[in-house]
């Protein structure tokens, strides 16, 4: 996914935040990330609530994308981040995303203390309006 030594940087970032383009992708490299070390696919079932199949098909993609390996294990298959640098950007994207939130509640508060405005005037007090306006 990321090998195309030709294709422009930007491409390239554009095309690993596809892969992190899912909800459920993020909350599954979320609990990779507070895991120590690998987790086995069962852990991963219980911490998001997939079903077995959805949690697969989200996993390949993670596995496409190169964020996630797999070591099989018996019959046990344990997940874990292929770069730490996923988790770095996990908690960059927590903290960008606290940081917003704030700027937006204080504009929301900054918003509230401004004056109320005065309603919109009816059709009906805009006709009559006009009416006295014109004599008629």
């Amino acid at each position: 996914m990321f090998s195309d030594a030709s294709r422009p940087l930007y491409e390239v970032k554009a095309n690993l935040f596809k892969g992190l383009a899912h909800p459920l992708r993020v909350r599954v490299l979320e609990v990779l990330a507070s895991s120590a070390g690998e987790t086995p696919v069962s852990d991963l079932l219980e911490a998001t609530g997939l079903e077995a199949s959805h949690l697969s098909q989200h996993l390949a993609v993670l596995r496409n994308y190169g964020l996630v390996t797999a070591e099989r294990r018996g019959n046990q298959v344990r997940y874990r981040l292929a770069y730490p640098q996923v988790a770095d950007l996990l908690r960059v994207a927590r903290a960008l995303l606290a940081e917003v939130l704030q700027t937006t509640e204080r504009q929301l508060l900054e918003q509230s203390a401004l004056p109320d405005l005065a309603p919109p005037e009816t059709a009906d007090a805009t006709t009559d309006a006009a009416a006295t306006r014109t004599g008629a």
